[in-house]
């Protein structure tokens, strides 16, 4: 970028014409770029699911939702609000959408107030009553999945973070609208599936989706993060391995060098999964809907000898 900057301001200064110069140049930019990110390892996807420029959940909701549509809801009518669950109405097209997510945030106070995504069980319920209203309307619901894991506190686990989790499971699996699920960054643990049941599951092509994070991995099979890299590669996380599994129904594309690169693109590529989804799920009916859900996760834990 630095000679391509150079020979833009020589041409500027000199009145020289260096158009022919600086497009080799782009083209040279552009083939190390495809290079680049044309053979990257699992872990470098794992780092740039966590890029700190990526777009997070607020932001595809503002990409994806028609003007001044999103109505975003709190609470779960329990203990609180939980502000690393996010969730409420859209439209997207006309059409109304239930949308759902984890989100962190970007400076320190703002990723102290969401805890990195992590949610609480606070979360996990006020989820479940936003999924269970779109039920009762027949809304389609949209849920978006960047966690590095639920919240490991200990005022978590005494509010019940396990039954929460294990909850929104046993709910999702019920439900009687179309779920489309997408992993947008990280997802990670029983923090990303319980949120995570879909009749369609996603991942983006820079995302990575396991029990357990690379580092925690590494840290409990060699007693330190040394391997988190070895761990990457092993555990088969990235949206490839995924798809292969049978574990995603497809793999939805990001621009060259990440989602970072062209957020606008990455949101017309995620809406337009949702615009197709939504019209075929909800052609079918709600026990259709529930049946088909409840095959698709009962089949991912089918082994065959």
């Amino acid at each position: 970028m630095e000679q391509y900057d150079k020979c833009a301001l020589v041409g500027e200064e000199s009145g020289v014409d260096v158009k022919e110069s600086c497009k080799k140049i782009e083209d040279k930019i552009l083939a190390t770029k495809k290079k680049i990110y044309g053979n990257l390892t699992p872990w470098q996807r794992v780092q740039l699911s966590r890029h700190p420029d990526r777009p997070y959940t607020l932001d595809y909701i503002k990409g994806i939702a028609d003007e001044d549509s999103f109505v975003e809801l709190h609470g779960d009518r329990n203990f609180g609000d939980d502000p690393a669950m996010i969730g409420g109405l859209i439209k997207i097209n006309g059409e109304s959408v239930m949308i759902i997510g984890t989100q962190k945030g970007r400076t320190t106070k703002e990723r102290q107030h969401r805890r990195f995504g992590m949610s609480n069980p606070e979360g996990y319920r006020k989820a479940l009553r936003l999924m269970k209203l779109a039920e009762k309307f027949n809304i389609p619901i949209v849920t978006l999945v960047d966690t590095p894991g639920a919240y490991p506190g200990l005022e978590a686990e005494e509010r019940g973070q396990g039954e929460a989790i294990a909850r929104n499971i046993l709910e999702m699996c019920q439900m009687k609208t179309p779920i489309i699920t997408i992993i947008i960054g990280e997802g990670a643990s029983g923090g990303a599936l319980g949120i995570g049941v879909g009749n369609r599951v996603y991942m983006l092509e820079n995302t990575w989706y396991s029990v357990i994070s690379p580092e925690n991995c590494s840290a409990i099979l060699w007693r330190s993060w040394e391997y988190k890299e070895t761990a990457a590669a092993t555990m088969k996380l990235t949206a490839p391995d995924m798809l292969k599994e049978k574990l995603i129904d497809a793999i939805i594309p990001e621009p060259l060098g990440g989602a970072h690169y062209d957020p606008k693109q990455t949101f017309e590529n995620v809406k337009e999964v949702i615009l197709k989804d939504i019209k075929t799920l909800s052609k079918q009916s709600g026990d259709r809907l529930m049946k088909d859900r409840q095959e698709k996760f009962i089949d991912m834990g089918e082994f065959k000898g």
